[in-house]
């Protein structure tokens, strides 16, 4: 592998590795700037059910550029003449899909879906990161503002 591909492997490992650095997080602990200081309704209730699910990771155009150039290089490499052009067109498009793919994967996380029975009879069921454990039967207050909703203990 010569060194110039080497280069580019390494930027887009570094692009994504930034990228899941600026990714917002889905925890019931997490508050975004505009969220602070901004009045949340609180409910209680009681977990009925709390399931494991997967939180989908994004999709930016830095994956797939990234794979895009790893691939149309790495193509390019292919035959002589056209048979170079159409290997990086072809690497290209794989790699972008490659890259895209390998991002999203990158950007998942582990979440819980969490049922919750409010205290006036209504069931809700929120979606979070799974960075705090609940349990049937356990007592939790259910946040609610803004756009979003989150259960904490």
């Amino acid at each position: 592998m010569n060194t110039r591909l080497m280069k580019l492997i390494v930027v887009a490992v570094a692009s994504v590795a930034v990228l899941g650095g600026c990714a917002s997080s889905m925890s019931g602990g997490a508050y975004s700037r505009g969220q602070a200081r901004q009045v949340q309704e609180v409910q209680m209730g009681v977990v009925e059910s709390v399931r494991t699910v997967k939180i989908e990771g994004t999709q930016s155009p830095v994956g797939t550029g990234a794979g895009a150039v790893i691939g149309g290089i790495a193509g390019s490499n292919v035959g002589q003449g056209k048979g170079s052009t159409v290997g990086t067109i072809l690497g290209a498009v794989a790699g972008g899909v490659a890259g895209s793919m390998i991002e999203e994967g990158v950007m998942s996380k582990a979440g819980l879906e969490i049922t919750v029975k409010l205290d006036n009879g209504r069931m809700i069921a929120v979606t979070q990161e799974a960075d705090e454990q609940f349990r049937v039967g356990e007592r939790v207050r259910v946040l609610s503002g803004g756009g979003v909703t989150r259960v904490t203990h």
